[in-house]
């Protein structure tokens, strides 16, 4: 990790008012300390390691006299220790000190930090503080080559749904059979031919497969008369930023009333979303992802949807898919962090019945106080056939 890195969660580390960034890892547990800091997954880690960045200052790493080498060639002063008392002593230069460690209350997919290691780091003087603000500071937040990155995802994502809806209109047109597996696996032709990466296949789901938020696609059930069908599907540049869309069509030339209905308050719930997150950044407030999550569901709710969520609003977007910064959640994992400049994002108000379920999502991100929505020049609409 060069200067610069270091510099820059410093400056994260007094914004969030804290003394100090601990880090640490065992059997490489804390995925995330291993990213931030650029350590290799394969680097021997059978020992504990910490590593503390202050505020000010030169970092410090505590290592195993074992494994004298799993940091590589982070910068700062080092100890090693072999044995317990050993370590309880090389803590003690940080004590008394406020440090952002890796555990969250709420928010489950950044807590790392075990319950044995937090008592060792109290019982050694230590103030521990949750790193989540940090966490979105440092790795949550978009700088423009990152949006630029995320934009062209996008571009690549709409184009591809437009190549599959024209798959399944055709085949609805010839009264052909068409299945579940043939519409995912041309989304994957295609993420291959454009060079993209993924975490995982897209959903196609259809009918009642559609009520299943996190359906896999296994044989893949064949379209139907009046079917809805999910698109969901997400990828990035190798080493890019991600984008994640969601979009609903129906297997016919014109919707049921129940369908449509359904759908037109998605697009409320969604368009109330985004109108508070526009007006509160032009009041110069900074909402939190929790207070989004709200608006939505207030919306689904006067609407009469209310039981009918089963997800929150939406999820942070950076190198992964679900990343580090700011949630749209104020019932799953409730998320206080503010939506700063960088911060990307899902919002994809979802909601699901027996016979079938539909989510719309669109990815927004916040540059220089105002809120873009990714391929803002298309119609986000229910397709047809």
């Amino acid at each position: 990790m060069n200067p610069d890195k270091i510099r820059e969660m410093q400056e994260a580390i007094r914004q969030e008012s804290l003394d100090g960034w601990l880090f640490c890892n065992f059997r490489h547990r804390d995925r995330l300390a291993d990213d931030i800091l650029g350590v290799s997954p394969s680097a021997t880690n059978s020992r504990l390691w910490f590593y503390a960045v202050p505020a000010e200052g030169q970092a410090r790493g505590i290592l195993h006299s074992i494994e004298k080498d799993t940091l590589g060639a982070l910068p700062g002063e080092f100890t090693f220790y072999s044995g317990r008392e050993g370590l309880v002593e090389a803590l003690l230069p940080l004590a008394g000190k406020s440090w952002g460690c890796h555990f969250s209350q709420s928010i489950t997919a950044i807590s790392f930090l075990d319950a044995g290691t937090a008592d060792l780091l109290r019982q050694a003087g230590l103030k521990l503080m949750s790193a989540e603000g940090l966490i979105h500071r440092f790795k949550g937040l978009l700088d423009s080559s990152g949006m630029e990155s995320h934009e062209r995802a996008a571009a690549h994502l709409y184009e591809i749904v437009d190549l599959a809806w024209a798959k399944v209109k055709q085949s609805f047109e010839q009264a052909r059979a068409l299945n579940e597996k043939d519409i995912q696996r041309f989304m994957l032709e295609e993420f291959a031919r454009r060079g993209l990466e993924t975490a995982h296949p897209p959903i196609v789901a259809a009918g009642s497969n559609s009520g299943n938020a996190h359906y896999s696609v296994e044989e893949g059930a064949v379209f139907a008369q009046n079917d809805v069908i999910q698109f969901d599907l997400w990828a990035k540049e190798p080493a890019g930023i991600y984008a994640d869309i969601s979009w609903v069509g129906v297997y016919a030339q014109s919707a049921p009333p129940r369908v449509q209905k359904a759908f037109s308050a998605l697009l409320d719930a969604r368009e109330g979303a985004l109108r508070f997150i526009k007006e509160e950044l032009e009041a110069g407030r900074r909402p939190a992802g929790a207070d989004v999550d709200r608006k939505a569901r207030e919306v689904l709710g006067g609407l009469g949807y209310g039981g009918d969520t089963r997800h929150r609003t939406g999820h942070g977007i950076d190198t992964e898919v679900h990343g580090s910064g700011v949630n749209i959640d104020s019932v799953e994992f409730p998320d206080s962090r503010p939506l700063l400049d960088g911060s990307c994002f899902s919002v994809e108000p979802g909601i699901y019945f027996s016979d079938f379920g539909m989510r719309t999502e669109i990815n927004v991100y916040i540059k220089d106080g105002v809120s873009i929505i990714s391929g803002k020049d298309r119609q986000f609409t229910l397709l047809y056939c």
